[in-house]
């Protein structure tokens, strides 16, 4: 089966692709990095993506970021492009379109889950008009090489001093292994399940605060101390994040680590037809600790 993977140079967007040739499909790579390239500040309209679907049988939208830069345009990236490449489908003659949004953006008034949940409503819309046949899938927080909010727990569990927000010691998240959301994004754009909402999430929810520690372990280092960052010195801390455009870390990640991102883990268990990655198994998926593991 041809399919078309919108940001398939990407963090998520490599890995569906590796899995849907691993199934045996045929993957067409568009992305601001491929060749050839596709930007979608360049795609805001039906007509725009007709050329782009030509001998396409499915679509997957996994294009994506945290923030707004001076290159990028959240409208444009999450909303505008993918109702535009929605409504091309539709005219096409695509039925089956994945779009990759998140968990949690159903209520959360971040400029993040505003700008995603107004392309999920749109694709949903479709479906009730008969026109598509789209999934919106809703992950929690995915971990793997490369992804930032990874990163960012990664440089947080090396610390031998772990300073975190109160509201991110209490909220709990449900980290799904990239290549496990990978599988099961490729088997969704290339079978009859069901369109609609599915939200996944790992096997296990815990507290962020656990999840760094966690690795820290994995990594084979002792705990480390715990504090609590006062609110203001958090939000301090964000704003200045929010200036500097390549960190992980602003507003919109702390606004968005406060919430509960969790949902039922036999989801993606049944889904991949065995249990996910495990939070006590992340570290081990990634390249660092495989080398690790060789020198040793």
């Amino acid at each position: 089966m041809r399919v078309l993977i919108c940001g398939g140079t990407g963090f998520l967007g490599r890995h569906i692709v590796n899995a849907l040739v691993q199934q045996g499909h045929d993957p067409v790579v568009r992305s601001r990095h491929s060749d050839p390239a596709l930007d979608f500040a360049d795609l805001t309209q039906a007509d725009d993506w007709l050329a782009h679907l030509q001998s396409v049988e499915a679509v997957v939208n996994a294009v994506g970021a945290l923030r707004d830069t001076p290159r990028q345009s959240l409208q444009t990236l999450h909303t505008d492009a993918p109702i535009a490449l929605f409504d091309a489908c539709a005219q096409a003659g695509v039925q089956r379109v994945v779009q990759v949004s998140a968990l949690g953006v159903a209520d959360s008034a971040t400029r993040y889950a505003s700008t995603k949940r107004a392309a999920d409503e749109h694709l949903l819309a479709l479906n009730q008009a008969g026109r598509l046949n789209g999934v919106v899938v809703r992950p929690s927080i995915i971990f793997g090489a490369g992804g930032a909010s990874t990163e960012l727990f990664m440089s947080l569990a090396k610390l031998p001093a772990l300073l975190l927000p109160q509201a991110m010691q209490s909220s709990h998240v449900q980290p799904v292994a990239v290549r496990d959301l990978a599988q099961v994004l490729a088997q969704l754009a290339t079978s009859e399940a069901p369109s609609g909402v599915i939200n996944i999430g790992g096997p296990e929810a815990l507290t962020l605060g656990s999840l760094i520690a966690s690795l820290r372990g994995q990594m084979g280092r002792s705990s480390a101390l715990a504090l609590t960052m006062p609110r203001w010195a958090a939000e301090l801390s964000a704003r200045v994040g929010d200036r500097i455009s390549a960190l992980p870390w602003c507003t919109e990640t702390l606004t968005l680590l406060q919430s509960h991102n969790v949902t039922d883990p036999q989801t993606l268990a049944k889904l991949l037809g065995r249990e996910g990655v495990p939070p006590g198994r992340l570290y081990a998926t990634l390249p660092e600790s495989q080398s690790r593991t060789r020198k040793s």
